[in-house]
Formats: C-alpha cells, sequence, structure tokens
C-alpha cells in the first residue's frame, strides 16, 4: 500500500497544538507565514510520497551489502539521497551562515516524520547528520565549522554519532576508546565503536564521524569523556584510519546500515577535539537530544504507515456481515472489534504527533526567543518534554504497527502485505538513542525537579485549562471525554506530587520503579489534552462555517482517546504510588 503523507492534519496539529500561528505571531519564526509552511510541508509529501516511498519495501528486501569494507545501500537509495539533498531538504533547519534556510524544528520535526513514514532505513540516516550540525554549530571551533559545516548542511557529506562499544552500552562511564594528542592540534583515535548507524555508505563521498574517547589522563567516569570530529577522508584527501569491520543483520530497517567501526588499525585515526576536554558528553548531548526528538518522531512516522496501511486493508477486505447490514459479506473495517483496532491506532498516533510538535516548537522558542526569561522558560519545557516525546511516540509505534498486524490478520503475518515490515522496523525506536527505560529515568530523577518543580506544575495546568475549556462547552459530540480527560489530569496530578517527594527525599527505589508508568501516564494526560485542543479548534471552526468533514472526525477521535485510552490513567497512578514493593520480591519472584 503507497503511503499518502496525512499533511492537513500535520498542519492542524502545528497550528492548534503547537501553537505555529501564535509563534509566527509573535515574531518567534521571522519571515515564515503559516501559507509557507504549509507550501513547504506539500513539497516535502509529495517527495515523501512519490520518491522515497517506492524504496521502502526493495530497500527491506535488498538491504545494505557489506563486501571488501564496503557497503553499498539498496537499488534505488543513492540516487534518492542525491536527489533529496539536492532538492535542498537536508539544509531546511540549517545555519544560514553554512548555506542552511534556517528554517524552524517545528517544521522539519513535520518532514523528519513525512521522511521516516516513507521509510524510516532512508529517514534515519539524515537525522544523525542533522543533530551533528547542530553539536558542531554550538560547540566546534571556527576553523572545524569552517571545514565541515557548510558539507554537512548541503548534505554533501553526511555524518554519524559514535558512542556505543561492545563493553559499554548505556553507560558510557565504561568507554575504552583512546584519543593520544599528536603534537600538532590533532588527536590519533583508536578504538572500537558498534551499532553505528550509517557508519560506512556509498550515499556520500565522506563521512564525518563524532566519536567519544579518552584522553590519557582523562578522569574516570563519563567526566573523562571528550568528542572528536574524525572524517573519513582528510582534508588533503588520503583515507583516515577509520574503517567498516561489518554490518549487523537485524530484525528491522536492513536498508539502514548499522556498523561496526574500528578506528585505529594504522596508528590512530586522526582527529579533532571538538569543544573542550572531558566535556565530550555535553557536546553529545546536544546531537542526542535533536535525535531523541527525530526518534520520537519515527515512532509517530512507523505509526501513520501502519495505521494507512491497516485502514486501506480493512476497507477492501470482506468477511462475515456486520450488525444490520443486507446480504453478503462486509468490509472489516465495519466490525467493531476492527473499528477499536483501528481508532486505536489512529488515536495514539494523533496524540504522539501532537506531543513531539509541541516538544519541537518548545525547542524553538528555547533557540529563539529574545527575552531571556521566557527562553529559559521554553528550555526548560523542552527538557520536560522531550524523554515523553520519545519514549511514548516509540512505544504506541510498537502498538500500532503490532495492531495493524492484527487487522490484517494472517496476513499480516506474511511479509507479502508489508504489515510485518512495519513491525520488524518500529522495534529498534523504543531501544536506540536512550533506551525508554531510561528516558522515564530522566523525566522523573532530572526533568520533574527543574525549576523546583514548576515546569511541569506549569504543564499540568495547561492541561487543566484546556479541560476546563472543554466543560465550558458542554456539546453532546463530546460524550464523556472531558470528565475523563479531567480524572487523568488528576492523577497526572496526583503521581506528581508523589514522585517529586519521592526524588527530593532520596527514595530512589520508589522513583525508578514508578518511571515508566509514570511516563505512560504522563503522555495520556498530555495526548488527551492535546487532542481536546484539536477537538476544541474543529468546533470553532465549524461553527464559524467551515465545511471540512475532518472537523467531525477530530471530534471523534478525541472523543473516542478520552472514553478508551486516557481512562488507564488512574491504574498508571495507582502503579506509581503503589506499586514499589515488588523492588523487595523481584529476586523471589525471578528466581523461579
Amino acid at each position: 500500500m503507497t503511503y499518502r503523507a496525512p499533511v492537513p492534519d500535520i498542519v492542524f496539529t502545528m497550528r492548534h497544538v503547537a501553537g505555529l500561528d501564535r509563534a509566527v505571531a509573535d515574531g518567534v519564526y521571522g519571515d515564515l507565514s503559516v501559507d509557507l509552511a504549509e507550501t513547504i510541508l506539500d513539497e516535502a509529501g509529495r517527495f515523501a510520497n512519490d520518491v522515497i516511498a517506492p524504496l521502502n519495501r526493495e530497500g527491506d528486501r535488498h538491504g545494505a551489502v557489506f563486501k571488501d569494507g564496503q557497503v553499498t545501500t539498496a537499488p534505488g537509495w543513492k540516487q534518492a539521497y542525491r536527489a533529496w539533498a539536492e532538492a535542498g531538504w537536508n539544509a531546511l533547519p540549517g545555519p544560514v551562515e553554512y548555506g542552511g534556510q534556517g528554517l524552524p524544528t517545528l517544521l522539519n520535526s513535520a518532514c523528519v516524520e513525512m521522511w521516516n513514514a516513507a521509510s524510516m532505513a532512508f529517514g534515519i540516516g539524515p537525522v544523525l547528520t542533522m543533530g551533528a550540525i547542530e553539536a558542531l554549530t554550538t560547540h566546534a571551533s571556527d576553523d572545524l565549522k569552517s571545514r565541515y559545516l557548510d558539507k554537512l548542511v548541503s548534505g554533501e557529506w553526511t555524518a554519524t554519532m559514535n558512542l556505543t562499544e561492545p563493553q559499554a552500552g548505556s553507560d558510557l562511564a565504561a568507554l575504552r576508546s583512546r584519543a593520544e594528542p599528536a603534537g600538532d592540534g590533532t588527536y590519533r583515535i583508536t578504538g572500537q565503536k558498534i551499532f553505528i548507524t550509517y557508519g560506512e555508505h556509498d550515499l556520500t563521498d565522506n563521512i564525518v564521524h563524532l566519536v567519544l574517547a579518552r584522553l590519557p589522563d582523562a578522569p574516570a567516569g563519563t567526566r573523562g569523556i571528550s568528542l572528536f570530529l574524525v572524517p573519513k577522508f582528510l582534508p588533503d584527501g588520503t583515507r583516515n584510519d577509520v574503517r567498516c569491520h561489518s554490518i549487523e543483520h537485524k530484525l528491522g530497517i536492513h536498508a539502514s546500515p548499522t556498523c561496526t567501526m574500528i578506528f585505529g588499525d594504522e596508528g590512530g585515526a586522526v582527529g579533532w577535539l571538538v569543544g573542550e576536554e572531558n566535556r565530550g558528553l555535553a557536546c553529545m548531548f546536544t546531537m542526542m537530544n535533536n535525535a531523541r526528538l527525530a526518534v520520537g518522531l519515527q515512532g509517530v512516522a512507523i505509526a501513520e504507515r501502519a495505521y494507512q496501511q491497516a485502514l486501506a486493508y480493512a476497507r477492501e477486505r470482506r468477511q462475515g456481515r456486520a450488525i444490520g447490514a443486507a446480504e453478503g459479506m462486509s468490509p472489516i473495517a465495519v466490525h467493531p472489534d476492527v473499528q477499536r483496532n483501528l481508532l486505536t491506532m489512529k488515536a495514539l498516533t494523533a496524540a504522539a504527533r501532537a506531543i513531539c510538535y509541541m516538544t519541537a516548537e518548545a525547542i524553538d522558542r528555547a533557540h529563539l526567543e529574545q527575552d531571556p526569561a521566557r527562553r529559559k522558560k521554553a528550555h526548560e519545557r523542552a527538557s520536560l518534554l522531550t524523554p515523553v516525546a520519545k519514549a511514548f511516540s516509540t512505544d504506541i509505534g510498537m502498538e500500532v504497527a503490532s495492531l495493524g498486524v492484527q487487522v490484517h490478520g494472517g496476513m499480516g503475518f506474511i511479509e507479502e502485505t508489508g504489515a510485518a515490515q512495519h513491525f520488524r522496523d518500529a522495534r529498534i525506536a523504543p531501544i536506540y538513542e536512550g533506551t525508554n527505560g531510561i528516558q522515564a529515568i530522566d523525566l522523573v530523577t532530572r526533568k520533574l525537579p527543574l525549576a523546583g518543580g514548576e515546569t511541569v506544575r506549569g504543564q499540568i495546568a495547561s492541561m487543566r485549562a484546556t479541560v476546563a475549556r472543554l466543560l465550558k462547552e458542554g456539546t453532546p459530540a463530546f460524550g464523556a471525554t472531558a470528565p475523563r480527560l479531567r480524572d487523568a489530569v488528576e492523577s497526572l496530578d496526583r503521581a506528581t506530587g508523589y514522585l517529586l517527594q519521592a526524588v527530593s527525599s532520596n527514595a530512589q527505589g520508589e522513583a525508578l520503579a514508578g518511571a515508566t508508568p509514570y511516563l505512560r501516564l504522563f503522555a495520556l494526560a498530555q495526548g488527551g489534552t492535546a487532542l481536546a485542543e484539536m477537538a476544541l479548534a474543529a468546533q470553532a471552526l465549524a461553527k464559524a462555517g467551515d465545511t471540512d468533514p475532518a472537523h467531525a472526525g477530530r471530534i471523534a477521535l478525541c472523543r473516542f482517546f478520552a472514553e478508551n485510552i486516557a481512562v488507564g490513567a488512574r491504574g498508571l497512578e495507582e502503579t506509581v504510588m503503589g506499586g514499589a514493593g515488588f523492588l523487595q520480591d523481584a529476586n523471589l519472584a525471578l528466581a523461579g
């Protein structure tokens, strides 16, 4: 089934939840207008539909091929990438002084969703390059910027992020790669990195690796890590001492080469320090935070793709007779259980998209607001929302892709339909760029206490304001939306108070045990109230005479989410506040 970029839904979410109109009116986005943003997204949607999406199945079947140290991407991949870069899509969010267009993270986030929905294996490569651009723009020397940024911004070169080692996954304190000063301002890098996305490929002539390594006199742990720029080809055109040893055979995203990289076979790869010595993790986090939102958008993307395919199949597949239908078999899309699956897929996707776009808008304001106090507040809000955007969106990407297989029935388990590919591709997203368990721990232990808890309290107050507007409306079409979302927000508030107290009193076990259910609870309340904002906007537009039939659907979808999904908030609250007892008996339970 061919993907069609849902540009109207994307634009509606950007305008009525993420705050595109407000940001434009406030002057945050400079000369960008809503009309121009829509035009850009229409063009991006066409490229995703017509150029990238048709390659997705072939990329999955063919995969990336490793031979004699070289990686060859799937047929059509190189041509699609070059057309994509030449059209300026890589440069969309890049700094203007290095050839970028300087457009907002919010706009680029919508494009990232479309690239990844068209093909997740294609879309992940540019994500890393864009993250590297941000890291270099923020931390690199002027010399490195002038040498590398223009080619990275244009997409002529790509970039990678080299963190993970065989003995050091999420625990970067165990990192062993070394960097020896060469006495001429450069360093010699030695070590092995694994799981390096697009670490080797044939799409571009050069690849710029950002590598974490330790200096000889570095302190132990994460305080002793530095960041280095290590190009595949040196400025004089000679090959650097870095190579791809192998690529992984994976569950999904087969067309994206996941490489084991070896630095220093012949004495050490030449590298340049990015930022300060022993401050590499702070530099890399600039790249990782960018990537975490992008991976969240991958979750939205694969969910949207799986939903579109399941809906099309359900409308075509005839089996059984619906209640009240005439003679003959009915499309399975009219059967209540299938309808519930489809609505769950659509509602979760819409909620996750809204959270991701809200995060992107907060990131924009954190960079672009002129007032320092507003900029700081936006930064704190973006920090709070980022782990939710990453973890919830990738979790629902898996759930929605699984439901897509279910809607297809036995045919979903067969590779022929393509539903299985979405399920396989989605599985990596909750793992890379910081596992979702780590995102939950980050949310609870580091983000809830921001500004003494005022950041999260402010976010909950905003959710309450949305519920108050719903209660005031009292429209029959909303059903029990208002009371259900009110209950979800109040559950979130109580659980937040409990965890803030646990963190402040150093009750580490209680905080960590409740972290994952708390993140889900936060997302249900935030996602539900975001859908309510869309429903309220749709109702207002319909009352004003806008005849778009999608408005009634947005109200119905919000009601479904509130009455069928958000009701899980109370159980999550109880798990957060009373579920830590398992810690005492976990070893006993696991021993059997």
